[in-house]
C-alpha cells in the first residue's frame, strides 16, 4: 500500500494557450496535514479541479491513494469543498446533508448532524431553514458540516475559512485538527498564512502555475531566513 494519498507528477494544463499548470509534481502522505498557498490565479483551483477530474489535464499524472484520478473509485474515498460554495436554495440544511451524506454513501445521523452544526457554532434549528436564508458564513458552515460528516480518508477543502468571522475560524480549525488526530488526511488551499503555520505538517508554494517550495513551514522560513511566513512567501514569489 502507497504511503501516499496524492501524488502529481509532471502535471501539464492551459487555458487558450496561457499554461496554469506546468510540470507540476507534489506527494501528500497519507494522514497529512498540507497547505497549498498562492496569490490569486497562481493555479491552485485549476490543480483542484484537474485533481478531482473536472478538467481534462494537458499532461502528467494524478493518483489518489494509488488510483488514477481519472477512475471514478479514485474520488470514492474524498470529500470536496469549493471555495465558492453554494447549497440548492430551496434545500432545508438537512435536506442538503442527507443528499450529500447519500452521495457520500453514509447514512444520516440526526444526533451527529446536530452536534457538528453546535461544534461549527451553528445553531440547530438551522437545519429547518432552507439554504436561502443562510447569511454567507452559516453556507460555508452547512458545506463543512457536510463534508466532515462524510467520514472520508481524504478532505480536499479550496479556502475552508473563507467567509467566517474569528469565532468560526477557531471552531472550524478544531475540528480539522480532530481530523489529522484521527489519520485522515487534509489538503486544502489557503491565503491564510498563520493558520498554515499553526496547523500543517507541510506545504508548498504555487505561483504562475509553477511549484516554487515544498516542505515543512519551519522548512520555509528557514530557506529564506525570514521570521514568519508571510516575509518568506514575498521572498518566494519574488525569486
Amino acid at each position: 500500500m502507497s504511503e501516499f494519498a496524492l501524488r502529481f507528477t509532471e502535471v501539464a494544463k492551459a487555458y487558450a494557450g496561457l499554461a496554469a499548470l506546468s510540470g507540476f509534481s507534489l506527494e501528500v502522505r497519507r494522514g497529512e496535514f498540507f497547505a497549498l498557498v498562492g496569490v490569486n490565479g497562481a493555479g491552485k483551483t485549476t490543480l483542484i479541479k484537474c485533481l478531482l477530474d473536472f478538467c481534462d489535464i494537458d499532461g502528467g499524472t494524478i493518483d489518489i491513494f494509488s488510483v488514477p484520478h481519472r477512475a471514478t473509485a479514485a474520488r470514492s474515498r474524498l470529500a470536496f469543498l469549493p471555495e465558492r460554495f453554494t447549497p440548492p436554495y430551496y434545500l432545508t440544511g438537512r435536506d442538503f446533508l442527507q443528499y450529500l451524506l447519500g452521495l457520500h454513501r453514509t447514512p444520516y445521523d440526526e444526533a451527529r448532524a446536530r452536534r457538528m452544526f453546535e461544534a461549527l457554532d451553528l445553531e440547530p434549528s438551522a437545519l429547518n431553514r432552507p439554504a436561502r436564508t443562510y447569511s454567507k458564513g452559516m453556507t460555508q458552515k452547512l458545506g463543512l458540516a457536510a463534508c466532515l460528516l462524510s467520514g472520508k480518508d481524504l478532505y480536499v477543502l479550496d479556502e475552508p475559512t473563507g467567509g467566517l468571522d474569528p469565532k468560526a475560524r477557531a471552531l472550524v480549525k478544531n475540528e480539522l485538527k480532530a481530523l489529522r488526530a484521527a489519520g485522515h488526511t487534509v489538503f486544502f488551499t489557503s491565503h491564510a498564512l498563520p493558520d498554515v503555520a499553526e496547523m500543517c505538517d507541510r506545504m508548498a508554494v504555487l505561483h504562475d502555475g509553477r511549484l516554487r517550495f515544498a516542505g515543512t513551514p519551519q522548512e520555509f522560513t528557514g530557506q529564506y531566513r525570514t521570521p514568519g511566513l508571510e516575509d518568506a512567501f514575498l521572498s518566494c514569489i519574488a525569486s
